[in-house]
């Protein structure tokens, strides 16, 4: 069966649900919802250009998802990321520079005044350092600002960096309680969707959903949308055959080892005995061989511990 609704994961889908100007209160909803009780609500937006870039030939430029300021000025880079990047944080403090360089006042009567930077990532994927042992398996939420180590206060509340891992929000239809918690649960969930789920029959969701449907795009956006997921497809793609490769190689690495240590053991200490050993020992050497492969593809201990059977001590010790 085909999808009804379209993936927000995808370029297309997520630009298309809170990146263009028909669906402006649908982005608005969602940040007042995500700033709820901490900020005072937006009453407007506007799109600013999603491409910054460097102040020379020499430097980076930095392309957002959406980029938008409020009516107060303050700056909104809004990012969606369905892949794990080893360097993601660093690139997030990297594109946040580039709405604070905009906001210099040319002469020499500027003061240095600034308004707000927020950077909003909503993740696929868990960060590495949150999927150990000692981990809140329950925090999808991260919110930082500049704080003074000494006191724990907030030193400097202008640049605001927050990431939703949407992997470890695990609430139910049941169990959803606010309107956030409905927004990350479509976010996660959308293209499983047959229909609006009955919890979720508000007036801004139900205008979410019919953005959504696939069978009202034109043929154009239709197309769009198809190249958008076939982009997607092929990056999930690209990561199972590197590690399909990785997986084989090792088995025939570890399957030859085994063999031959087999043969050796065999001679001393029979043959059938020596063989099973040696075979159990080629396997384990395949399995760590298959571990640090993943690792080097920036697979999460944890992940690679369930796919493997390793513990991850034994995952921890592939760098030494």
């Amino acid at each position: 069966m085909r999808d009804k609704y379209v993936s927000p994961f995808t370029d297309f889908g997520f630009k298309r649900l809170f990146g263009t100007e028909v669906n402006k209160d649908l982005l608005q909803d969602f940040l007042n919802e995500l700033l709820k009780g901490e900020e005072e609500p937006i009453r407007e937006l506007t799109f600013l250009k999603n491409e910054q870039l460097g102040r020379s030939e020499f430097d980076r430029n930095a392309v957002y998802d959406i980029y938008c300021e409020n009516e107060k000025g303050e700056k909104f880079i809004v990012e969606i990321q369905k892949a794990k990047q080893k360097f993601f944080k660093d690139r997030s403090i990297f594109y946040s520079t580039f709405p604070i360089q905009d906001q210099a006042i040319k002469g020499a009567n500027w003061n240095f005044e600034l308004k707000a930077v927020y950077t909003v990532g909503i993740l696929d994927f868990v960060f590495d350092e949150d999927e150990g042992p000692e981990a809140d398996p329950k925090q999808y939420m991260y919110k930082a600002r500049l704080v003074d180590e000494y006191s724990g206060k907030v030193f400097f509340d202008k640049l605001k960096y927050i990431y939703l891992a949407l992997p470890k929000f695990r609430k139910t239809e049941e169990e959803l309680e606010t309107r956030f918690d409905k927004w990350l649960y479509i976010l996660k969930n959308l293209p499983n969707f047959e229909s609006l789920p009955p919890k979720l029959e508000e007036r801004i969701f139900e205008r979410f959903f019919r953005q959504a449907e696939i069978a009202q795009f034109t043929p154009e956006e239709h197309a769009s949308y198809q190249d958008s997921l076939k982009v997607a497809r092929d990056l999930n793609n690209v990561v199972e055959t590197a590690l399909e490769e990785a997986r084989e190689e090792a088995r025939k690495q570890g399957r030859d080892e085994g063999l031959e240590e087999g043969r050796q053991q065999g001679r001393q200490q029979g043959l059938k005995k020596g063989l099973e050993q040696g075979i159990e020992q080629g396997t384990k050497r395949a399995t760590l061989l298959i571990a640090k492969e993943m690792k080097k593809k920036g697979i999460a201990d944890k992940t690679i511990a369930e796919l493997t059977g390793l513990s991850l001590e034994e995952i921890g010790r592939l760098e030494e």
